[in-house]
């Protein structure tokens, strides 16, 4: 078997389910300045409240996993990234006790609430921003990272950072339209149109952008034949926004989130296409990164142990509060 690649595609998932789950509820904590009265902020929280801590559990296990499976990547891509990473924890941290906080303080319910935006939209950036900083390329000379203090910051990090923060708020957005009903679904509606364009167009704009960055993405797309593997990409793209229009169109709300997840998920293919198989772009594949197969063998069977029960909390915690909430609990 090879492990490397196993373990490459348990990472990927990981990360992808943390962005898929966790991108909501940072989604809804960038929209909070935007709900009109504390009732609306606190159905919002409502629809997150029972889901929010396990989803961070991905965001653990790709981490972690990244450190025992691919040592050699977690020594590269950590001081390259060092600042926007600790920011994105920090957030996260800040994030999480002002989301209890604001429960048990009536007097400072407002100082918790700008600091739960002010989390959620820190860590939503600093995660597109570290994104960018990682598909540009990491310097490697001697397997460890030669770059500078400042190499993660560039237009191209920029551009990924707001683009995430854009398409987090339009999944914030459409989850609370699932979960909602009356004035606050209605406002989240009003949200996911102008949202929805603007993630399309970020997306435009970053694919067009990510070949210029690297002449081995270039030829992932433009050149014959590894093209045609790459081709059925932008068009399943363009297939989900039309998806997504109807679903906006008829009131489908379960489909216009469902839509939305899977714009996330063509986005992350894509972005596999591009730097398959590197796990630190143009400069280390997960075969170099990839740790001894005895090691990589023995944290397999603790993983087909662990991911399983992860899942099954996951879905549990999803069915049980699958209705609608309302202000003061749930209805099915």
């Amino acid at each position: 078997m090879d492990l490397a690649l196993i373990w490459a595609l348990v990472i990927a998932t990981a990360v992808f389910v943390y962005v898929a789950l966790d991108g909501f509820d940072l989604g809804i904590g960038i929209l909070f300045p935007l709900l009109r009265d504390e009732e609306e902020r606190d159905m919002a929280i409502g629809a997150i409240a029972p889901v929010w801590d396990g989803n961070e559990t991905w965001l653990i296990l790709g981490g972690g996993g990244l450190l025992a499976v691919f040592p050699l990547a977690y020594a590269v891509i950590f001081p390259a990234l060092y600042v926007p990473l600790i920011v994105m924890l920090l957030a996260l941290v800040f994030r999480g006790v002002a989301f209890e906080y604001r429960v048990h303080s009536e007097r400072h319910k407002w100082y918790w609430d700008h600091a739960f935006f002010g989390g959620s939209l820190v860590a939503a950036f600093a995660q597109g921003i570290s994104l960018g900083a990682w598909l540009q390329g990491i310097d490697v000379v001697d397997r460890a990272y030669s770059g500078g203090w400042w190499n993660w910051l560039s237009p191209f990090s920029v551009a990924t950072g707001l683009a995430l923060v854009c398409g987090y708020s339009l999944l914030g957005a459409a989850w609370i339209n699932l979960k909602t009903e009356g004035v606050l679904h209605a406002r989240a509606q009003t949200f996911i149109m102008p949202l929805a364009v603007a993630t399309i167009a970020f997306i435009i704009a970053v694919s067009l952008w990510t070949p210029f960055l690297n002449e081995r993405y270039a030829a992932r797309w433009f050149t014959w034949p590894t093209m045609i593997y790459a081709l059925p990409v932008p068009l399943f793209v363009a297939a989900t926004i039309l998806a997504l229009w109807q679903s906006l169109k008829k009131g489908w709300a379960l489909r216009a989130f469902l839509s939305v997840e899977l714009l996330f998920l063509l986005c992350y293919i894509g972005l596999g296409v591009s730097v398959w198989p590197d796990i630190v772009p143009t400069s280390v594949s997960i075969h170099e990164a990839a740790a001894p197969d005895k090691s990589l063998g023995f944290l397999l069977v603790g993983a087909v142990v662990l991911v399983p029960l992860i899942l099954i909390y996951t879905a549990a915690a999803y069915w049980i509060f699958r209705g609608k909430v309302k202000h003061g609990g749930y209805t099915h």
